[in-house]
């Protein structure tokens, strides 16, 4: 699974986009989709950031429903978590390359730590509002706004996730959620060049 760090440099695409990779020693772990990265309870003691490729952050429900908290997409760090055991599980949802730091690497670079944390934390408190006080087209909507900004800012974005994702991030049916990108695409808001790729 692991392999020397420094991935082959490749052509720019738009999935690929995001903040500069962390400098310093990390090995490259390949994940398939689908794949756990690391599940609720395992030993806290690294580091990642997404190369290509996307991640989602889960919990199982008591009743066996998954609630989706975040996603990771190239250039995104996730793992860090208070305690010293994982709360959460992580999971590729495409073919995702990691670039995987360890805790002393972590420590060292406390202060690149902090601001990732403070952004995560911003992005956590945005979610939590949408969720709380907005009906389901405005959820989908800010949604999608916010992953398109995460993308580069352009009027076209890629979902790498699945409605599925997207329903139990956003606290919906995944019938919901398909029917409101059904209304907003007759409302020309969007368009659907296929069935993961949007134009806003």
């Amino acid at each position: 699974m692991y392999a020397a760090a420094k991935a082959k440099p490749q052509s720019i695409e738009v999935e690929h986009l995001g903040p500069a990779p962390m400098s310093g020693p990390h090995l490259v772990a390949t994940y398939k989709p689908g794949r756990e990265i690391y599940a609720q309870g395992d030993l806290n003691d690294k580091c990642y950031q997404v190369s290509t490729g996307a991640v989602r952050i889960y919990r199982l429900l008591s009743d066996g429903r998954r609630q989706v908290v975040s996603f990771h997409l190239p250039g995104e760090m996730f793992g860090f978590e208070a305690g010293s055991n994982h709360a959460f599980f992580a999971e590729a949802i495409t073919e995702t390359t990691l670039a995987v730091f360890g805790r002393r690497h972590m420590q060292e670079r406390s202060r690149e730590l902090l601001a990732l944390a403070l952004t995560g934390m911003a992005r956590a408190q945005q979610h939590l509002l949408v969720i709380g006080r907005q009906c389901a087209v405005e959820r989908i909507a800010a949604f999608l706004v916010d992953l398109c900004e995460r993308q580069g800012g352009g009027r076209q974005l890629r979902l790498p996730m699945s409605r599925q994702d997207i329903a139990d991030y956003l606290g919906l049916t995944i019938e919901t959620v398909s029917r409101v990108v059904t209304k907003l695409k007759a409302r020309s808001v969007i368009a659907l060049r296929d069935a993961r790729t949007i134009d806003i």
